[in-house]
């Protein structure tokens, strides 16, 4: 039987352990122009057993695919554009160029259907039989595919969900929605949404997002529903550190501001993302936010060390991946993707003219803005969850091509079931609130 990432989080400790390697290998973790030697104790050195053969097997992996790779190609392993999920000629040349020449980590689906996405998986695991690492495929689906594929199945909104008092039923949302996903061939979901906003906070960008104001609950449901995705095997990736609940801004189009005091970003903001942590689940989006409590420096959170090193990191102790936000939103000011892997994140996400990007990062690595060590490190990182994924997938040489009609009978097999679930669980709720 293959393991899944619900086997792996069951040896929470050596997967801890073996991504604290990561980082000595690298000789410590580097932010802006300071080096911080990882800490490790000799407890949890010598917590490495057989049982963790997989967790070694990944890290072994990771290690020779980034002493075998050029440089400019573990800089476009950083990079995940992002794009409409479509078939027509230009779309298929540009993932071409972008996945198979330049060798981006993964792509970002827009919106789209289910059997164009599914083609565009397809053609990414077909690369793999060039030599090139699995890819990500990741898409929005906070409530669902539907939320970008106009013909995948529709569910409630988080605003509606946050409304449930079963962390069992957000489970099993969890794990349809990673069904869904593996029948078209993504692996990756940027959810769940684990902003808390405030109950004075009628409107805004947020409020249909959110799973509400009360911070265990959000905390409680978004874990819940993380854990069936992975069960199911596809990454989630939790958002929007530090937290947006509190900004009435859109992150499209302006940078927002949080200031609200320490100890209520650490009761009520931070909560959610510290039991995601302590779940060992696999990855944070940073926001684009401007945190005044946490950094002095007005910045957007993507290309803030004490954001994503000093707080996620090492407080918070999180040890997956750390994805930015779009890089082509207004609320990035501008921020160039080398800027955003040298304050600590591993993978960002959607820059505005990818190409353009690629080269930036090349001349901040050589010119020493960016050191090439620590991009090596994001690189393990990326391998090893990409390892993990691939002992999960069907080998690519087996694939066979799905046709529109076998994607949807595949589909709608449970999702129907699921959808009656919920909706009816919400009926209930609202009747014996």
């Amino acid at each position: 039987m293959l393991p899944t990432l619900m086997h792996m989080r069951a040896r929470l400790k050596y997967l801890t352990t073996g991504l604290t390697l990561l980082a000595l290998w690298n000789g410590g973790c580097h932010s802006g122009s300071d080096a911080r030697q990882a800490r490790v104790d000799s407890a949890t050195l010598t917590e490495i057993a057989p049982e963790a053969d997989l967790t070694s097997e990944a890290l072994r992996w990771a290690d020779s695919v980034v002493a075998s790779t050029p440089r400019e190609r573990k800089a476009a392993m950083l990079l995940m554009p992002a794009l409409y999920a479509r078939t027509d000629v230009p779309t298929m040349n540009r993932i071409a160029t972008l996945c198979h020449d330049l060798g981006v980590g993964g792509l970002l689906l827009l919106k789209g259907d289910l059997p164009s996405a599914a083609a565009i998986a397809d053609t990414l695991r077909a690369f793999e039989a060039d030599g090139l690492p699995p890819a990500f495929i990741a898409v929005d689906a906070e409530n669902g595919l539907h939320m970008r594929f106009s013909d995948a199945p529709e569910f409630p909104w988080n605003r509606d969900l946050g409304n449930l008092s079963d962390d069992q039923l957000m489970y099993e949302f969890g794990r349809e929605l990673a069904r869904e996903c593996r029948v078209v061939g993504i692996n990756m979901v940027l959810g769940p949404v684990m902003d808390v906003v405030p109950q004075w906070i009628r409107g805004g960008v947020m409020r249909k997002r959110s799973l509400g104001s009360d911070p265990h609950k959000v905390a409680n449901l978004a874990v819940a529903y993380a854990r069936g995705i992975e069960d199911g095997n596809v990454l989630s990736v939790a958002k929007h550190f530090p937290g947006h609940g509190s900004s009435d801004s859109d992150s499209h189009k302006a940078l927002g501001v949080i200031r609200s005091s320490r100890h209520r970003l650490d009761s009520i903001d931070l909560y959610p993302f510290r039991c995601y942590s302590d779940e060992s689940l696999s990855a944070i989006m940073v926001g684009h936010l401007a945190v005044e409590a946490l950094d002095t420096v007005k910045r957007p959170a993507v290309v803030s060390p004490v954001v994503m090193h000093d707080i996620l990191r090492d407080e918070i102790g999180f040890r997956g991946l750390v994805i930015t936000d779009a890089l082509n939103m207004e609320g990035a000011m501008g921020a160039h993707a080398w800027e955003a892997i040298r304050a600590g994140a591993d993978l960002v996400i959607a820059p505005t003219d990818t190409p353009r990007e690629l080269r930036a990062m090349l001349e901040a690595m050589a010119d020493g803005r960016l050191d090439p060590a620590t991009v090596d490190d994001r690189c393990r990182r990326i391998l090893f969850y990409k390892y993990l994924l691939s002992r999960t997938d069907a080998p690519a040489t087996s694939l066979t091509r799905k046709s529109p009609a076998e994607i949807y009978r595949q589909i709608e097999t449970q999702a129907p079931a699921m959808r009656d679930t919920l909706t009816g669980a919400l009926r209930r709720a609202a009747l014996h609130p």
